[in-house]
């Protein structure tokens, strides 16, 4: 969107006190941003409006303001999305109360593609740091955008995992103004956010990061995406606060299981609980999204048997080929013989296997046991 252009619709975001269900009144009494400035005080007032905010839109102040924030916005690069335009997230206008207009830094077409968010708590475990990190990268590998807040914990760990996939994409989505980096430690991950999706924030420009933003922005997070995957919460994380959100507007709810005596488990296993999907992995995830979303994503098999085996192969390891070579499908293979043959360490061994469990390619046995899972 021209940035000249936005003026009145970034004027109405800037009215204090006219938040995203009063201009949404407005814009369907007036029509256009521009007719709402030109109203009368007394149309204004008859739309319900606090006095306060009726008179400072017919004061026209809010223009003054929406200027100097224009002047900010590009020094920025900044750009500015309203529900009206293309790259406007469609899914978002399915909320009760969207927010009529969202600033952005990076690339605004990320926000019209198949998206699933990540949360969870700002202090994981690292078993809750990995599996944030691969399902996120999995999905991405997959087509999907990742999104989540850009928090400490797992919120930061989603978007690195998207960020490790090869032509993987991510969106922010910020509790603070375009302009504020929240937490400062995330300096390079926010210059990632932006080379590689986008930033999104109804904030303006300067806006700290308040407590009070943080579950305002949790309703775009859950509805710009598909789905909400929980990874890891306390009893009163704000990721079940995300998750609830998720299930108001219709969206799938998935939960990563965790160790039973971790008090960042409860989240996601009271939500399991409550009937939200369990995911150890990106297929349990996939197998929820509508058909027509999958079909779009993974399109009908045209590579031979043959080419698939090659492509396969070369997405392994050097080490992950040397211990899938050794397995066989028929016979399970104690981790004391991998080791041996491998001329691997235990801990390298151990580790490959897990990876390969998660890859969906090899299955444990009892006894430590492993065996191969044909393809």
């Amino acid at each position: 969107m021209d940035l000249d252009a936005s003026l009145h619709w970034l004027g109405l975001s800037v009215t204090p006190g006219l938040g995203a269900r009063l201009t949404s009144r407005l814009l369907k009494a007036f029509g256009t941003p521009e007719a709402v400035f030109a109203a009368s005080l007394t149309a204004l007032e008859s739309c319900r409006l606090p006095a306060a905010v009726a008179q400072a839109i017919h004061s026209r102040d809010p223009l003054k303001a929406a200027e100097k924030e224009l002047a900010e916005l590009r020094k920025l690069d900044g750009k500015l999305v309203h529900w009206e335009e293309p790259d406007y997230p469609k899914r978002l206008l399915e909320i009760f109360d969207p927010p009529p207009l969202l600033y952005v830094r990076g690339d605004p077409s990320v926000l019209k593609r198949h998206a699933l968010a990540m949360v969870g708590t700002r202090r994981p475990t690292p078993y809750g740091n990995l599996m944030a990190e691969r399902i996120a990268r999995d999905l991405a590998l997959r087509g999907l955008v990742i999104v989540s807040g850009l928090a400490r914990g797992i919120d930061s760990s989603a978007h690195k995992g998207a960020l490790s996939a090869t032509n993987g994409a991510t969106v922010g989505v910020l509790g603070t103004g375009l302009d504020v980096i929240y937490p400062k430690e995330n300096r390079k991950l926010f210059a990632q956010v932006i080379e590689r999706g986008a930033l999104i924030t109804e904030f303006q420009l300067g806006c700290y990061p308040a407590p009070e933003n943080f579950p305002i922005r949790n309703r775009i997070v859950a509805g710009v995406a598909l789905g909400v995957v929980v990874v890891e919460g306390a009893q009163y994380s704000g990721s079940l606060i995300t998750a609830r959100l998720a299930m108001e507007f219709g969206r799938e709810v998935f939960g990563v299981p965790g160790h039973a005596t971790q008090p960042t488990s409860f989240a996601p296993h009271q939500l399991i609980k409550q009937g939200a999907k369990l995911a150890a992995s990106w297929e349990d995830v996939v197998e929820e999204l509508p058909t027509a979303v999958r079909a779009e994503l993974f399109p009908v098999e045209t590579t031979t048997p043959e080419e698939r085996a090659q492509l396969f192969e070369a997405s392994l390891g050097v080490t992950e080929k040397k211990l899938f070579a050794l397995l066989s499908a028929e016979e399970p293979r104690h981790v004391d013989e991998l080791v041996e043959q491998s001329e691997l360490n235990s801990s390298e061994v151990l580790a490959t296997l897990f990876e390969l469990e998660m890859k969906g390619i090899v299955r444990q046995m009892p006894g430590k046991q492993f065996v191969k899972v044909l393809l």
